[in-house]
């Protein structure tokens, strides 16, 4: 019995045809842990995002499988495929995408309303992401007054309020000093931890990078390493 949340097996994805083609992402396998946070790290252009893309549910792979808690995401139709994404990922940007008008608190409760969840339970919940990822004090006020950093983390603690099995996140602490770049990847590992949840970061910040569980090192569509340590992958770039 596997205790892998996300199974990429022979994942592969191409854009055009003949000799316009691009070969995106070529034959990626790889297992990610219930409890496990994982970075993936390369060059602009290596396909990182892609990859992501076809986990979330938003692109079909070329060829290959996606199972997600046992469930092979490839063989469903559109549907099914909105289903997943709406209760079995979160996802993180790097725009915010909140909106304007509604406070933070409601641009969490937004998102916790579909599904029948007590209105109760999903303003608890709301508060105790915001109290963690430092955002209490601004629950109250519409997303367009917030920075650019809040806006940030609570796009963060809307990704972790249907309580995903899989979040998704790309460039998260761009807009983050360092001191607001650790709070939000502490709160992001303390939930992947504590609730058996499987996450991976595209990401060009050590900040995030190094408080990973595990380097993914992406080259040219394909998988360079997906078993280091933080610490292992700078030695190596350093040489």
């Amino acid at each position: 019995m596997t205790d892998a949340i996300l199974e990429l097996r022979g994942v592969s994805k191409s854009f055009g045809e003949g000799d316009r083609r691009v070969d995106a992402v070529r034959d990626v396998t790889l297992d990610i842990d219930r409890g496990e946070m994982v970075s993936l790290v390369g060059p602009s252009g290596s396909g990182k995002s892609t990859l992501l893309a076809m986990v979330g549910g938003l692109l079909q792979p070329t060829a290959g499988a996606i199972v997600v808690d046992g469930e092979d995401i490839t063989r469903h139709g559109k549907g099914a495929r909105t289903r997943y994404r709406r209760d079995r990922v979160g996802f993180v940007f790097q725009g915010s995408n909140m909106v304007p008008f509604l406070t933070a608190r409601e641009n969490l409760l937004i998102v916790g309303e579909f599904g029948g969840v007590d209105r109760g339970a999903l303003r608890h919940r709301a508060d105790e992401l915001l109290e963690e990822l430092g955002l209490a004090r601004v629950r109250d006020q519409v997303s367009s007054q917030l920075s650019g950093g809040e806006r940030q983390r609570v796009a963060i603690a809307r990704a972790l309020m249907r309580d995903p099995v899989l979040i998704l996140v790309d460039e998260p602490t761009a807009s983050l000093n360092s001191e607001l770049g650790s709070r939000v990847v502490d709160a992001l590992k303390e939930e992947i931890h504590g609730r058996s949840k499987a996450c991976i970061m595209v990401t060009h910040d050590e900040r995030m990078a190094e408080r990973a569980d595990r380097l993914i090192e992406f080259r040219d569509g394909r998988l360079h390493s997906a078993d280091a340590r933080p610490e292992t992958v700078r030695s190596s770039e350093a040489r």
